[in-house]
């Protein structure tokens, strides 16, 4: 697996051996950032799900300011942290262990107030991705025009809106989906 675009296009990330898990490809990873655009310079990123890394670690190759990468398993902390390091960026990432059906890490001391950009991929087929949609959507973590991106199976199918976020597009690549939302705070 490796970065496919930014400053460090190219860097082979580490990656599960043996494990039951589902890295983005870096097809699919490609396709996503070319949706969502190349210079993300001053996003603060959530990765949700971070499992090795490999989402927040292409938006903070693509500038981002800061990445939250946020997972239960103490294997993927691990990885993100060595995928961090090899990339050079320990000092713009923060990593946690959380269980994130018991809620979100916002009151976390080094998670940012507000997020620009999250990325939300848990395993296909547990049921995980409407919960902690409804849970953003009401959480105020989200700055104003944030977009989450989702990677679901194929086979499942996404509400149009989420309280405040509202889904802009779908893509499909091979048996996964992305479903772009956007927030958009109204008064």
């Amino acid at each position: 697996m490796r970065i496919t675009g930014g400053q460090i296009k190219g860097r082979k990330l580490s990656t599960f051996k043996g494990m039951h898990i589902r890295p983005t490809s870096d097809r699919t990873r490609e396709a996503l950032f070319s949706i969502i655009g190349q210079d993300l310079s001053r996003l603060k990123v959530l990765d949700l799900f971070a499992g090795t890394g490999s989402l927040g670690i292409e938006a903070l190759s693509r500038d981002a300011q800061h990445a939250v990468f946020i997972d239960n398993s103490q294997k993927a902390i691990h990885l993100i942290t060595k995928n961090l390091m090899a990339c050079g960026f320990q000092d713009i990432g923060t990593v946690l262990k959380k269980d994130l059906n018991k809620g979100l890490a916002h009151h976390h001391p080094e998670v940012p107030r507000h997020f620009d950009l999250v990325f939300l991929d848990p395993p296909y087929g547990k049921d995980l991705i409407k919960p902690l949609l409804g849970k953003l959507s009401i959480s105020n973590i989200l700055s104003n025009r944030s977009r989450v991106v989702v990677e679901l199976s194929k086979h499942e199918k996404l509400p149009n809106s989420f309280g405040t976020l509202e889904m802009t597009d779908s893509r499909q690549y091979g048996d996964t989906k992305i479903d772009f939302y956007v927030y958009e705070v109204t008064s």
